[in-house]
């Protein structure tokens, strides 16, 4: 089976990986040649100069890169992959996107005879780099069976939960809901060290009970310790987040604590933190409680 993967990104370029390891014969695009260059020389394969260059004569097309605009550059644009797919071929979209748009891609990938996934991934670069991420996934039965074992390469669950726009609209509710655990332990945090305790001992206590969540397990030690240049950047979320809160308002459905979480995002990006990882809403939290690193009163 012949693969392409469009995209390699901290998480496209071990997604791809895993691909070649797993003995598939993987195509690469990316849009920082270098990059891909690099990739090549890692693990084999083949780079293209342009996505149509990478999509031609492969069963499988996956792409991975920024935002709405960039999946429709790569895939529809003037030297798109979706032009260059045969009938019968498969495009798997594991972008976080909107809704829209994954239902906008399956209509015109329908139309060439060529079925779509919208498949968004969720267990940050750790997860991709270890081939442990969780896909959620919109579109066809059939096409979804077809994936499956490919998916295996880099994920450790993989689920369909309805047509196109499904997966999307699955990870909306999976940043939702980080989006409050993070918060809660950002200031969990705060209160623990304004009260004079051992932060990381009461973590490591709490974390045995119901409070224990992904974030607090792989998190509160680089938060403790300022450390955010690592994981998902505050930037992505952000923008998720803004899918989340205008897919709500199609709704009319109320989301105040994302909504107030997203603010609180906004703020970290005036802090300079836009690359920051996520948790670093403990450095806002730190800002407003006038806590040093040490856990001890600035001032």
């Amino acid at each position: 089976m012949k693969l392409a993967f469009i995209g390699l990104g901290v998480m496209g370029y071990p997604m791809a990986g895993h691909l070649a390891a797993a003995g598939y014969g993987v195509t690469v695009y990316n849009r920082t040649t270098a990059r891909a260059a690099a990739w090549c020389a890692e693990h084999g394969g083949a780079q293209a100069a342009t996505p149509a260059e990478a999509a031609a004569g492969a069963d499988m097309v996956f792409v991975c890169v920024g935002n709405d605009d960039d999946v429709r550059e790569v895939v529809l644009g003037k030297h798109g992959a979706l032009p260059a797919m045969a009938a019968g071929g498969l495009l798997v979209d594991h972008t976080t996107a909107s809704a829209a748009l994954a239902r906008e891609l399956q209509a015109a990938a329908a139309a060439r005879g060529i079925a779509f996934l919208d498949a968004p991934v969720s267990g940050g670069q750790a997860g991709a780099e270890k081939g442990a991420l969780t896909i959620m996934v919109g579109g066809d039965e059939d096409a979804f069976a077809h994936a499956q074992p490919v998916f295996a390469a880099y994920a450790r669950c993989a689920r369909r939960l309805g047509p196109a726009g499904s997966g999307q609209l699955a990870k909306m509710v999976n940043q939702v809901c980080i989006a409050g655990v993070v918060q809660g332990l950002a200031e969990g945090l705060a209160f623990a060290e304004r009260a004079g305790l051992d932060a990381a001992a009461v973590v490591e206590v709490i974390s045995q009970g119901a409070a224990q969540s992904w974030q607090m397990e792989n998190r509160y030690k680089t938060m403790l310790a300022g450390e955010y240049e690592h994981g998902f950047a505050v930037d992505w979320m952000r923008k998720d987040l803004g899918l989340v809160l205008e897919e709500a308002d199609r709704y009319r459905l109320g989301l105040p604590l994302t909504s107030l979480v997203d603010a609180f995002y906004a703020d970290v990006q005036h802090m300079g933190g836009g690359r920051w990882d996520t948790s670093s809403l403990y450095a806002r939290m730190q800002a407003i409680a006038g806590l040093g690193r040490d856990g001890g009163e600035e001032g």
